[in-house]
């Protein structure tokens, strides 16, 4: 939990909300905005040598962006370089090369003043929430413009309708430690949003939260991005999450980004091993306990496949659809249809019967009928 007094000594120079972004004589603003609110262009990060003797790239030569009025999803393993990127775009962190542009300026390039400015541009969300546990929390969301110093009347007309937004109106006399994990997030969110920033950043913002709490979150978020036209950089390590709620995702691993595509192709088509090891553990890509995967047949031996389809008749006719191109002697291990994008999304592991094999005309015959079929292995 952080203390009122530290967040007041970290902004206590700005005092002036209403400056535009890019006021300063100093700011370095780019070509005219185009259809990117963030651009990583050539960006890598490296730390000084630790106890190693050895330096570390954190982020390694990253180009990437994320579309306006899009959620941006950035997913990869815990100390893949996720918490860094975002720490690049308000200028917590400077690159090492390349540039972060953020609505059409170079962030590495901005003094202490214009980044300020920026920051007022750019709500952040956090996985720990960050709230001050001596404020109410109407107080918590109006920090940020106390700060600033927005006159109270102002303030009220700004906090009031924010609560009501995230669902808190009847909580906003209450303290942090009356609320759950979930309302304390939505406070969280409201505080980002009290100054009318252009991009909100989110850095695991529901991985402290229990499934159906982080549905809400989530849903609250995407209906932030879909009525204020709010462009979402989302950080997490959660398939879940990204399905739930982005348009576009990057696989990050070892500071260096090795997929990214729409959210419904990358489902659907995943090329990377990282990324399809992200995705292992949803349904219709996790295998069921205790199956050992061999990758050579061998007498009475059964193929596993995994058979993916997006079509908007799809969850209706997919089983038959995919027993007239392989015949009708397979089983279903596992599997799901589900809704990726505001597209039908479905993924099964189904088994073939024995001797039975995944030939190039039934690869060609799925895919004539939106179907994607990859051989999985061989078991008992």
């Amino acid at each position: 939990m952080i203390s009122e007094k530290q967040v007041a000594t970290e902004a206590a120079a700005d005092r002036n909300i209403d400056r535009p972004l890019g006021g300063h004589p100093d700011t370095v603003r780019l070509a005219a905005a185009s259809d990117d609110l963030v651009r990583f262009e050539g960006v890598s990060k490296i730390f000084p040598a630790g106890r190693s003797g050895a330096e570390i790239a954190a982020i390694d030569g990253i180009d990437l962006t994320a579309p306006r009025g899009s959620i941006t999803a950035i997913i990869g393993r815990s100390g893949a370089g996720k918490s860094t990127l975002i720490r690049l775009v308000n200028g917590l962190e400077r690159p090492t090369a390349g540039r972060v542009v953020v609505d059409g300026v170079d962030v590495a390039q901005l003094g202490e003043a214009d980044l300020r400015d920026i920051r007022r541009s750019i709500g952040m969300i956090f996985q720990h929430f960050n709230l001050l546990s001596s404020r109410t929390v109407f107080d918590n969301v109006a920090l940020p413009l106390e700060i600033a110093g927005t006159p109270r009347s102002a303030i009220e007309a700004r906090v009031t309708p924010l609560l009501d937004l995230v669902g808190l109106a009847d909580k906003r006399d209450r303290y942090p430690a009356e609320l759950s994990g979930g309302q304390k997030q939505r406070v969280g969110i409201a505080r980002a949003l009290a100054t009318e920033p252009k991009l909100l950043l989110s850095d695991e913002a529901t991985s402290a939260l229990d499934p159906e709490t982080t549905r809400s979150v989530l849903d609250l978020l995407a209906r932030i991005n879909r009525e204020l036209g709010l462009t979402v950089l989302l950080i997490t390590h959660e398939m879940e999450v990204v399905k739930r709620v982005a348009q576009h995702v990057a696989v990050i691993d070892r500071g260096r980004i090795v997929e990214r595509g729409t959210t419904f192709h990358l489902f659907a088509h995943p090329r990377h091993a990282t990324t399809r090891a992200l995705l292992a553990g949803l349904p219709g890509y996790r295998l069921p306990e205790g199956l050992a995967l061999e990758p050579q047949p061998w007498a009475g031996a059964r193929q596993l496949l995994r058979v993916t389809f997006g079509e908007d008749d799809g969850d209706r006719h997919a089983l038959s659809r995919i027993a007239d191109v392989i015949g009708p002697d397979f089983s279903i291990l596992t599997g799901s249809v589900d809704e990726i994008g505001g597209k039908p999304f479905g993924a099964f592991v189904i088994s073939l019967s024995p001797g039975a094999q995944l030939t190039e005309r039934a690869v060609a015959a799925l895919a004539a009928n939106n179907f994607h079929a990859e051989a999985l292995g061989y078991v008992a």
